[in-house]
C-alpha cells in the first residue's frame, strides 16, 4: 500500500510539471542548461522599466500600435529625416505635420525630434530660414533636432565640395538649439563597412545592398569616415553647451575604445544604440559589460525601428516586440541565445545600469521626454 501511495504521488508531481511546462515554455531547462526567459517574460520585464526608445521613425498612427505603447509603458522619440531618395522623406512640412499629430494622439507616449532641410544649404537665407523653422517646431513641442548623414556624404556647396557638419553656416543653428535647451541627435558618417570592402558578415551589410548609393568602396571622390567624424568632433568642442547624442554608437560601432575616448573628452556627448546592438552582441561580452558599467550615464537605448505608411502593422509590431525582448535579454540576463547564426551571451547588467540605459539617461540627455 505504501508503495502505491508513493507511486501515485510521483505520478501526480510529474503531471503537474508537464502541465506547467506547457504554459511556461523553456522554464524547465534541460540538464546542464540554464532556464531561459520566455518572450512574454522578457517583454514584461522590459515594460517594468518604463523604457524610452530614443530612436524610431513612425509615419502612421494605428490603434494596435498605440496599444503596444501602453502595454509596454513605452515612450518613443520619433525622429524626422530629410532624404531625397525616399518619397515619404523628401518633404519636411508633411513629416512635421504628421509627427505633431502623432505626438498629440499618443497620450504622452511619443515625442518629436524634428530636423532641418540641409538640401537648401546653398540658398542665401539658409541659416536664418532654418532657425526660424526650428523655433516654430520648438514652439509646437519638438524636443530635439536631427542632423543626418547627407551632411558629409551627399550634399555639396556651390563650389562642388562636400559640406561638413562644422561648416560655419551651421554654427548659428547649433547655438539656437543650445539656447532653447534642446538636444542634437547626430547621425554623421556610417559604419566602417560603408567604405568597404564588401563584408557579408557585417551586421549592416544588407543595408548597403538595398541602398547602394551610400556604399563608398572604391569611390575616392567621397570624404573619408575620419574626415566626417573629425568635423563632428569640432562641433562638440566649439559648442560645449550643446547636448549631442551620437546616434548609432556615434558611428564608432566597432571601437569601444574610441567611444570611450570621446566620452572622456567631450562631456556634452553621449551615444545611442540604435541599429547597432548587433555590434555590441558581437564584441567580447566582458569588454562590452565593463564599458556599459563605466559609461552607464552616457549610453541611451534606441532601436531605429520604424512604422512606415504602407507597413503591415501586425508584422511590424511583431518585429518591435522581438527587438525589445531580444535587447532586454542581452542587457539584463546571463542567458545565451542565437542571433543570425551567432551565439550571443547576455551581459546581466546591474539593475541601476539597466534603469539608466533604458530610461533615465534619456530623461537627462533629451529633456522633454517623460
Amino acid at each position: 500500500m505504501r508503495f502505491n501511495r508513493v507511486l501515485t504521488s510521483c505520478l501526480l508531481a510529474l503531471a503537474v510539471m508537464l502541465v506547467a511546462g506547457e504554459h511556461s515554455p523553456r522554464l524547465l531547462a534541460a540538464p546542464g542548461e540554464a532556464a531561459q526567459t520566455s518572450p512574454g517574460q522578457a517583454l514584461k520585464a522590459f515594460a517594468a522599466l518604463h523604457p524610452i526608445d530614443v530612436h524610431v521613425h513612425v509615419f502612421k498612427t494605428d490603434p494596435a500600435f498605440q496599444s503596444l505603447l501602453e502595454k509596454l509603458n513605452l515612450t518613443l522619440l520619433n525622429i524626422l529625416v530629410m532624404d531625397d531618395t525616399l518619397s515619404y522623406r523628401k518633404q519636411l512640412a508633411p513629416q512635421v505635420s504628421d509627427a505633431r499629430e502623432l505626438a498629440r494622439s499618443s497620450r504622452g507616449h511619443v515625442a518629436l525630434c524634428t530636423t532641418f532641410d540641409a538640401y537648401k544649404f546653398n540658398e542665401p537665407s539658409f541659416t536664418a530660414d532654418r532657425i526660424r523653422q526650428l523655433d516654430d517646431d520648438f514652439a509646437h513641442g519638438a524636443i530635439a533636432v536631427k542632423i543626418w548623414k547627407n551632411v558629409g556624404m551627399e550634399i555639396k556647396d556651390g563650389k562642388g565640395k562636400f559640406i561638413m557638419p562644422d561648416d560655419p553656416k551651421f554654427a548659428p543653428i547649433y547655438e539656437d538649439i543650445a539656447k532653447h535647451g534642446k538636444t542634437l541627435m547626430a547621425h554623421l558618417a556610417e559604419p566602417d563597412v560603408a567604405w568597404g570592402p564588401p563584408d557579408p558578415s557585417d551586421p549592416s551589410w544588407s543595408y548597403y545592398q538595398e541602398n547602394p548609393q551610400w556604399f563608398l568602396y572604391n569611390r575616392p571622390d567621397f570624404p573619408s569616415k575620419k574626415t566626417i567624424l573629425d568635423a563632428r568632433d569640432h562641433v562638440l568642442a566649439a559648442h560645449p553647451k550643446l547636448r549631442v547624442v551620437g546616434v548609432h554608437l556615434g558611428s564608432m560601432e566597432k571601437n569601444l575604445d574610441a567611444i570611450a575616448e570621446h566620452l572622456d573628452q567631450y562631456p556634452n556627448f553621449a551615444v545611442d544604440t540604435a541599429a547597432r546592438m548587433e555590434y555590441l552582441m558581437a564584441a567580447p561580452p566582458e569588454k562590452v559589460r565593463a564599458f556599459l558599467i563605466k559609461y552607464q550615464d552616457r549610453v541611451l537605448y534606441g532601436t531605429d525601428l520604424d512604422l512606415i505608411v504602407d507597413a503591415n502593422v501586425q508584422e511590424a509590431l511583431n518585429d518591435w516586440r522581438s527587438t525589445y525582448g531580444r535587447d532586454w535579454r542581452f542587457f539584463a540576463t546571463s542567458e545565451s541565445f542565437e542571433q543570425n547564426g551567432r551565439k550571443i551571451h547576455g551581459l546581466k547588467l546591474p539593475e541601476p545600469v539597466l534603469q539608466k540605459i533604458f530610461r533615465t539617461n534619456a530623461l537627462h540627455w533629451v529633456p522633454g521626454l517623460h
